[in-house]
């Protein structure tokens, strides 16, 4: 919790330290978030967006451009990842009173599928814990390799290219430099609420897994 509320002075300490291995550090978290079904607590959002303000500051000599096909990499890679792991180990991953990989999670995921269809691997990359994960469900589905990497690849660049390059244009503002740890609450609030409603939702409505099947739709 501390990372995310004061994730521009971690990142900022970061880049004093390891300066050019940040490139690889940020690459390494976000293939995490979106490679690994056990890691949806990784900052997604706020790091992107503090990374670009970072940038914008002139508190590093990193490249907002280079940073921008990293992260992109790293995010496209990381669902490869997440669909591969979903393909081979299945839905058994999932139990009822698992602390990470919660039933309800996937619930909620496989209710996201059945609304949005093969987009929803689009859309969830910008809802914290369906971005991660949604592409094991894909996984699990048996969603088609090309058709998942069509979405994988719209999602990825959408999701990075929109907070890296937001948190560049709004750090060069004076007001959102004075009230930065403001905007990252504000940041993970708004990004929550839609995983939170869904999950108060899927308590009352509770599915069996067998009974979930992905819809062939886009």
């Amino acid at each position: 919790m501390d990372f995310i509320l004061h994730i521009d002075k971690h990142l900022a300490d970061i880049v004093n330290e390891y300066h050019t291995l940040t490139y690889l550090i940020l690459f390494l978290i976000i293939f995490a978030e979106t490679g690994f079904v056990v890691t949806p607590f990784l900052p997604g959002d706020s790091l992107l967006f503090a990374a670009g303000a970072l940038i914008a500051g002139g508190r590093t000599d990193l490249n907002i451009w280079l940073m921008l096909l990293i992260l992109i990499a790293a995010s496209i890679l990381g669902n490869t990842l997440n669909y591969k792991l979903g393909s081979f180990f299945g839905a058994g991953v999932f139990k009822e009173n698992n602390k990470i990989l919660k039933l309800k999670y996937y619930h909620d995921s496989h209710e996201f599928f059945e609304k949005h269809g093969g987009k929803a691997i689009i859309f969830s990359r910008f809802l914290p814990i369906f971005r991660t994960i949604a592409p094991f469900v894909a996984g699990i589905a048996k969603m088609p390799f090309g058709r998942f990497t069509l979405f994988n690849v719209v999602g990825g660049v959408s999701w990075i290219f929109s907070l890296l390059i937001s948190g560049y244009l709004l750090g060069q503002i004076q007001w959102f430099k004075d009230n930065f740890d403001i905007v990252i609450v504000l940041i993970a609030v708004v990004t929550f609420i839609p995983a939170v409603w869904a999950a108060i939702r899927s308590r009352f409505q509770p599915k069996k897994i067998d009974e979930m099947i992905l819809p062939n739709k886009d």
